[in-house]
């Protein structure tokens, strides 16, 4: 019985093959659906890259990437607008690459510039400064007042040079406190005073910012016009500069009325980063005339400032420190406009033998002269 089933089983087989292979078409049409379109069916045509957005709705529905083609492409292309205005047509710039940037739209470069390198870089360069003239305080303390004061005295500022000097110090301080708040605030204050009150005090300062500014550019002037005669390169910089001013020896090297240490802070710190700070600012502050103040050209004076700005601020730091506590006796100077010959002897000998030998007056302002005024033939 066995074989018998097996026999029927492969009889079975072979009768369904060779059906298969005789009537493969009738086998075909029974068991594969109909694969064309519907009857007045017509396919649209294929969607091409250069179509308007109309176009594109026409050939393939939903798509808008003509659209957005022209959105990213608007920096090179700008596109239509009935409003008024720079730039109104362009919705994202074009591709750049800033110093220390990817290349990358330029949007996105200024944040880069910004965010990786004048935010940390800055901050870190106060902050160096700062501990480096704690540190020169705490370790070797004030310099000078090693000769006992003779009573006679000598005019080191008169009243203008004070009053030049004094505003734009007092407009410094204010732009460089309110800078260090809109900044670095966000690390520092805005866990301790709240998103309200933070949000508050930075617009107070951004907008005491921007008044202050063209004050300091005016008095910046001034003072360069003020002081630039006495900060020109003489005899005795160069040796003052090797020595570094005698910080590491018992006693200053001589100078003139500025040393060379001063000199250096003038040019560069005053001089080349004023400008800087100044001519980007006033883009920024959008009072240049004849300027279109495009995004381009506000994220470049943004970089300049915020990086002239850091190296001004850290410069600046070693002179209030070096005019304040750092040297005895100076900050009378500034205050009074006079010094004492023993004063000048030690840190300026030169300016004094200058004012001994009656090349420079002893008082060169008008007015009573304090008692105890050198008197120069």
């Amino acid at each position: 019985m066995p074989n018998l089933f097996q026999s029927l089983g492969r009889a079975a087989c072979l009768a369904g093959l060779l059906a298969a292979l005789v009537s493969p078409g009738l086998s075909s049409a029974q068991t594969t659906p109909s694969a064309g379109p519907p009857a007045g069916f017509v396919a649209p045509a294929e969607p091409k890259p250069d179509e308007s957005n109309a176009q594109r709705e026409v050939s393939q529905p939903g798509n808008n990437a003509p659209f957005w083609r022209a959105v990213r492409e608007s920096g090179n292309q700008s596109g239509y607008v009935s409003l008024p205005g720079a730039e109104m047509g362009v919705l994202i710039q074009p591709f750049t690459q800033y110093p220390g940037s990817q290349y990358t739209t330029a949007g996105e470069a200024w944040r880069q510039i910004r965010n990786n390198w004048l935010i940390p870089y800055g901050g870190a360069l106060l902050l160096i400064a700062v501990v480096a003239l704690a540190l020169v305080y705490f370790t070797k303390g004030p310099i000078g007042g090693h000769i006992p004061d003779t009573g006679r005295k000598v005019e080191r500022f008169t009243p203008f040079e004070r009053a030049a000097h004094g505003l734009n110090a007092a407009a410094f301080v204010v732009l460089a406190l309110s800078g260090i708040v809109m900044a670095f605030g966000k690390f520092f204050l805005l866990p301790v005073l709240g998103a309200t009150l933070f949000g508050w005090m930075t617009y107070a300062l951004k907008t005491v910012h921007n008044f202050v500014g063209p004050l300091f550019a005016v008095s910046l002037l001034v003072v360069i016009l003020t002081f630039v005669r006495d900060n020109l390169p003489r005899e005795g910089d160069l040796n003052w500069l090797k020595r570094f001013g005698g910080m590491f020896s018992d006693h200053e090297v001589p100078s003139h009325r500025f040393n060379a240490g001063e000199k250096v802070l003038f040019w560069a710190g005053v001089f080349v980063l004023g400008i800087a700070v100044v001519i980007s600012g006033v883009v920024l502050d959008q009072i240049l005339p004849n300027l279109a103040h495009t995004r381009g050209q506000m994220q470049v004076a943004h970089i300049v400032h915020g990086a002239a700005t850091a190296l001004m601020m850290a410069m600046f730091l070693g002179h209030i420190y070096m005019g304040t506590i750092g040297t005895k006796g100076a900050l009378d100077a500034m205050r009074t406009g006079y010094v004492d010959e023993a004063w000048a002897q030690e840190h300026h000998e030169l300016w004094l033998k200058d004012i001994q030998a009656g090349k420079i007056p002893a008082q060169r302002s008008g007015g009573v002269a304090p008692i105890g005024v050198t008197r120069t033939t």
